[in-house]
């Protein structure tokens, strides 16, 4: 079988034959999405580089000795260990996460556009940069919500069960950051 068109749980299966070019696929394959939603967290490339290692790591540890359950999917187990990394890594530091980072990695900025002129391009970039500040801003519970859906990309139900909260929750938090971006959205609006 071509291990390229392989489901992830076929690979992890090929890898513990002792295929290693299995788990680089899968490593391949979800590299993206994982490192992106710890970076959000954690708003710094280098602890970012840091926590990805260890997700592999543990993921690598875990089924080395069987202890994975592939019942569920392997993004959903691989983001949750992702996030009680980076869980446990803001409690020790005890801080505040932010969406922006003044390092150079810029997520927003990762989205493709066709080419624009001048104008149009630094306008999208102070769009960006103002959603940025203006998530920044939400209570942490709000903001967790919309960084997971929707720059990690995940469903609410990934969401609530990432987050550990009910999927009602998880609309509920969602539902109360939308709104409070278009406040401040206005505020913004309103000369001073």
């Amino acid at each position: 079988m071509d291990v390229l068109k392989m489901s992830d749980q076929q690979l992890i299966e090929s890898y513990l034959q002792g295929n290693e070019k299995s788990f680089e696929i899968l490593l391949g394959r979800h590299k993206d999405r994982i490192y992106t939603s710890i970076y959000l967290f954690v708003k710094d490339t280098e602890m970012a580089e840091d926590l990805f290692q260890e997700v592999f790591i543990k993921i690598i540890d875990t089924i080395r000795k069987g202890r994975y359950n592939h019942e569920g999917k392997f993004i959903q187990w691989a983001l949750r260990i992702s996030y009680n990394l980076c869980v446990d890594q803001f409690r020790k530091s005890k801080r505040q996460t932010k969406v922006a980072s003044n390092d150079g990695f810029d997520i927003l900025a990762t989205i493709e556009s066709h080419e624009d002129n001048m104008e149009i391009s630094m306008i999208k970039n102070q769009d960006q940069s103002r959603v940025r500040h203006i998530i920044e801003m939400l209570p942490e519970e709000q903001r967790e919500v919309i960084i997971l859906r929707h720059y990690a990309d995940m469903s609410f139900k990934e969401i609530s069960q990432l987050t550990r909260v009910s999927i009602n929750t998880a609309l509920g938090r969602m539902r109360y950051a939308l709104i409070n971006m278009r406040k401040m959205m206005g505020q913004e609006a309103i000369p001073a």
